[in-house]
């Protein structure tokens, strides 16, 4: 009841309702108030109906809410609503136990960044809590974990580049690539950051790319901000441009392949359980076991990720792929003899 749809719109709008002692706020006014409410921040009409509303009083009035107190005043047949003090109204009261829930469950997913320089600002967050609750706001208890690696290079870059994202601002980067000896300096309009097999990584562009540019975090040597006009990102959709690929990379002209797989007999449970992409679908049954079918631009981190599966997984197509995959088993081979 107190968790349901848009219900901090209608408190706050009853809220709104119970401190104005210049109006007499009847049933169908309450009704009306929290309708227009939930209008100007949605845009559609909701249809609140007269039991929410007194479903939504009776949990204002409750210890799980904000233990208002409200007079009813009888007006003819009518009765009208406000508060006992005209000075009260939930803005100025503690946290309820809703909202303490509310932020336990949002500060345990953000705990899995406890330990890293750039979110000390976790703990001020939970102490300055434990004042502003009414019924005292305990440290969060670990119950979930996710993986990271705290001792990565490069995780004190994540908050400039983040405030710099945010705030529009360009960046002289100077990079250590992998297999180049010699560092290189972007000036580097960032859009976008993402995390993918435990490292970090910056998207942005460069002004000397034709498409995009991703930078390991672990290579970066400094980040420095600059006076230059911010590149707005225009083109690109970072909800879907990761659609396509496994990992972060995607190579020069690169398209979406049809790739098919023999997966053996022991994988197949794995793979139906956790498929390789969202793309994956069953094609056949073989003596082997399965095929299965994937739309993907092919890129390093796919053929690392079927690598990972040994002798578990055959690619049947795109023959370019099997060769691949077959160049590479022979030189793991040929390490070994």
């Amino acid at each position: 009841m107190g968790t349901n749809k848009h219900a901090q719109i209608r408190y706050h709008a009853l809220d709104r309702c119970f401190n104005n002692f210049g109006r007499k706020f009847f049933i169908g006014d309450l009704i009306e108030a929290c309708n227009e409410a939930i209008y100007d921040f949605t845009g559609k009409h909701e249809g609140v109906k007269k039991r929410q509303v007194y479903d939504d009083i009776k949990f204002m009035e409750s210890i799980h809410g904000w233990s208002i107190e409200l007079d009813r005043i009888k007006d003819g047949k009518n009765v009208y609503h406000r508060y006992s003090d005209k000075n009260f109204t939930i803005n100025k009261s503690p946290l309820n136990q809703v909202e303490i829930s509310q932020i336990k469950e949002v500060l345990l997913t953000l705990s899995r960044f406890r330990g890293l320089p750039q979110f000390e600002w976790i703990e001020e967050i939970t102490s300055r809590l434990q004042n502003l609750s009414k019924g005292g706001f305990q440290d969060v208890d670990n119950v979930i974990d996710f993986e990271q690696n705290q001792f990565l290079k490069g995780l004190n870059f994540i908050s400039p580049l983040f405030n710099a994202i945010y705030n529009k601002r360009v960046l002289k980067i100077v990079y250590a690539p992998f297999k180049v000896k010699k560092e290189i300096t972007y000036i580097f309009h960032p859009y976008y950051l993402k995390q993918f097999n435990l490292r970090w990584f910056v998207f942005g562009f460069t002004g000397s790319a034709t498409q995009i540019t991703n930078l390991a975090l672990d290579r970066i040597l400094s980040v420095v901000e600059t006076p230059e006009n911010y590149i707005d990102n225009k083109d690109i959709n970072f909800n879907e441009y990761f659609d396509d690929i496994i990992g972060v990379s995607i190579p020069m002209n690169a398209k979406v392949e049809k790739i098919v797989l023999s997966v053996s007999v022991d994988l197949l449970p794995y793979l139906e359980t956790k498929p390789i992409h969202g793309s994956q679908k069953n094609a056949k049954v073989t003596p082997e076991g399965m095929t299965i079918e994937l739309n993907l631009i092919i890129n390093y981190e796919l053929v690392a990720k079927l690598f990972s599966f040994g002798d578990g997984i055959k690619v049947l197509e795109p023959q370019h792929l099997a060769k691949t995959m077959a160049e590479k088993a022979l030189a793991i081979l040929n390490k070994y003899k």
